[in-house]
């Protein structure tokens, strides 16, 4: 056994990093063991409350792992793939296979911190040892703090001290490769079991040309490097192909922060600039979540936690489905809809609309992103709402809301966007297009939409519900 080698047998337990390459823990586990197995589990804990068993999800997941588990086999290893509860299976598949340590990749979000803190109590309790390494984000925890050694809770200072401390190595890769060899086959290894066996059905996402796994984010990658120059003017326009489509793609670790980072710096664009600091605000809602989880199920401005949401099923359940007579945010709910993606200025928009406009407590929003988008991140979908919603960290100020119309037409201008999502607007003149009901009577019969039949009327208007929302907010600042 070579010197460096700390345990003779190791389980690598893959979960939100599905990737061989520049992989913190897996490379811990490599360069630590004689022989490291790996597994990956469909978490019954998860999985079995999914409201839908067509979700995009679990079929993204799903297709990034058989690569995986493909990818692991031409090293020489295999993939253990299991169907369970992780907190029982893990610890039962470590002591089956005489595993003297398991490593893991950090999470942070609540649940998984207690599911992770679960299983390492009871291998500790079976004598073996639990390793997590960092690799999701590029610094965690208390790698960022303020001088007086606190959490920032204000983006713009987090960012600068990130940006300060971001350097070669901070983004060094991880040589997975160089250890692959002691990537171990599991001989009583099972197939992997199919979408069905799941529970799961086929979605769309053929259909929409998802690139899933590795192979998938290594091309979307390819692709972005063309237009990153632009992404800083080109971001905002839902109707363009501005931003890089890679989030679905960091929430499951298909590619490597590090990597995405790297790629980002040595652009050396404003664009690439302007993206990399998407990615520290990436790093700071993680932060945030870490620091203080009571965020993840209330406001993160406790004062806000006494807000009585006025608002009815009735208006939320128009925003659901698209109803809501207001084209920007119906064609953004659409898109959510249809394609578990919705365009990063539009969820700002439609989440201020719903606790601004229709006075819905956020929490129903924020449930709503979570059952439906794809790159669904706790972190990232939390801190997103609670920004608009004004009861976060460093949020838009309550006095700050968004106008459904001006912002439509300020980022869909020529209602391209607006048209691809509500084909019974395609006819509807661009000086309509924003506020539909404002043509008359003989517009509409011309363009074949009718205010009311066709398309619905607003179901509030805009100025009122301004007024109402200052004066909610208001009641609590008294």
């Amino acid at each position: 056994m070579r010197a460096e080698v700390a345990y003779p047998k190791a389980l690598f337990w893959f979960r939100r990093d599905l990737r061989d390459e520049d992989n913190a823990g897996l490379y811990y586990a490599l360069k630590s063991a004689e022989a490291v197995y790996c597994a990956f589990v469909f978490d019954r804990e998860i999985l079995d409350q999914l409201h839908s068993k067509e979700d995009r999800r679990v079929e993204f997941i799903w297709e990034s792992v058989r690569e995986l588990a493909a990818a692991l086999e031409g090293h020489g290893g295999g993939l253990i793939v299991l169907h369970a509860r992780a907190t029982e299976e893990i610890p039962r598949l470590a002591a089956g296979l005489g595993v003297n340590a398991v490593f893991a990749n950090e999470d942070y979000e609540p649940a998984a911190r207690a599911r992770d803190d679960a299983v390492e109590k009871a291998l500790k309790a079976a004598g073996i040892a639990m390793h997590r390494a960092k690799d999701q984000v590029i610094f965690e925890k208390d790698e960022i703090l303020t001088q007086g050694g606190r959490a920032f809770s204000v983006f713009t200072p987090y960012r600068n001290a990130w940006l300060k401390k971001l350097d070669d190595f901070s983004v060094k890769p991880y040589p997975v490769a160089k250890y692959a060899s002691r990537l171990a086959n599991p001989s009583t290894s099972q197939a992997m079991p199919s979408l069905e066996k799941l529970g799961f059905a086929r979605t769309n996402l053929r259909e929409l040309g998802t690139a899933t796994g590795m192979s998938g984010a290594r091309a979307l990658v390819l692709d972005f490097a063309g237009r990153i120059a632009n992404y800083k003017a080109a971001r905002d326009f839902p109707g363009v192909k501005g931003v890089s489509y890679l989030s679905v793609h960091n929430r499951f670790g298909t590619i490597s922060i590090r990597q995405l980072a790297r790629f980002a710096r040595e652009a050396g664009n404003h664009g690439a600039d302007a993206w990399l600091n998407e990615l520290a605000w990436r790093d700071f809602y993680f932060q945030i979540l870490w620091h203080h989880p009571h965020a993840a199920r209330s406001a993160f401005k406790r004062e806000y936690a006494k807000l009585h949401w006025p608002g009815s099923k009735e208006h939320f359940k128009a925003w659901c489905e698209a109803r809501t007579g207001y084209p920007i945010i119906d064609a953004a709910m659409r898109q959510l809809n249809t394609t578990g993606y919705m365009h990063n200025r539009l969820r700002m928009v439609v989440a201020s609309f719903l606790a601004k406009d229709l006075l819905v407590d956020w929490r129903n929003g924020e449930g709503y992103f979570a059952r439906h988008l794809i790159d669904f991140d706790l972190a990232a979908n939390n801190g997103g709402w609670q920004w608009a919603a004004s009861t976060g960290c460093d949020a838009q100020p309550y006095f700050r809301i968004f106008n459904p119309v001006t912002q439509s037409q300020r980022f869909d201008p020529k209602g391209n966007f607006i048209r691809h999502y509500l084909p019974q607007l395609a006819k509807v003149p661009d000086s309509f297009i924003h506020s539909p009901w404002t043509m008359g009577p003989l517009t509409q019969d011309a363009v074949g939409c009718i205010i009311g039949r066709d398309y619905p009327a607003p179901i509030v208007e805009h100025a009122v519900q301004r007024e109402k929302a200052l004066a909610l907010f208001a009641s609590v600042k008294a």
